[in-house]
């Protein structure tokens, strides 16, 4: 993944911040724990997915994102589904998190809760971007 899209880091950071939250409910709850690895696991990859980056590409996409200003890889209703399902998985994500709260697993765990409002809010701006300029 290129460097500079900013909402792939951020879930990359989040699912390091994940990792011993991860480990926590895994001796009670295998299941919930292996959702929240599978749901955080699926942003990440979602987002790669509506990129469309690809490391070998990265010189390809650059000339042909040079030649076409509007960007490379994926483009429309494509990458935006795949924003949409890295959204949801970031959802779940705080669903499997809360759950696990909710029944003892994990203690509250404030700045992997930060992290993960704050990729939330990219997420959301990424599925509901701001109109183009009119005519």
């Amino acid at each position: 993944m290129e460097k500079g899209f900013h909402a792939y880091e951020a879930a990359l950071r989040l699912m390091v911040g994940l990792r011993p939250l991860h480990d926590a409910p895994r001796v009670h709850d295998r299941d919930l724990a292996d959702q929240l690895r599978r749901a955080g696991s699926s942003v990440v990859l979602n987002l790669a997915g509506g990129s469309g980056s690809k490391s070998a590409a990265i010189g390809r996409r650059l000339r042909w994102s040079l030649r076409y200003p509007e960007g490379a890889g994926r483009r429309g209703r494509d990458r935006m589904q795949f924003y949409r399902v890295a959204q949801g998985s970031a959802r779940e994500v705080r669903a499997a998190l809360d759950v696990a709260k909710a029944w003892g697993e994990i203690a509250p765990a404030l700045e992997v809760e930060a992290m993960l409002d704050r990729l939330l809010g990219m997420l959301w701006r990424l599925t509901h971007p701001r109109p183009g300029p009119g005519p």
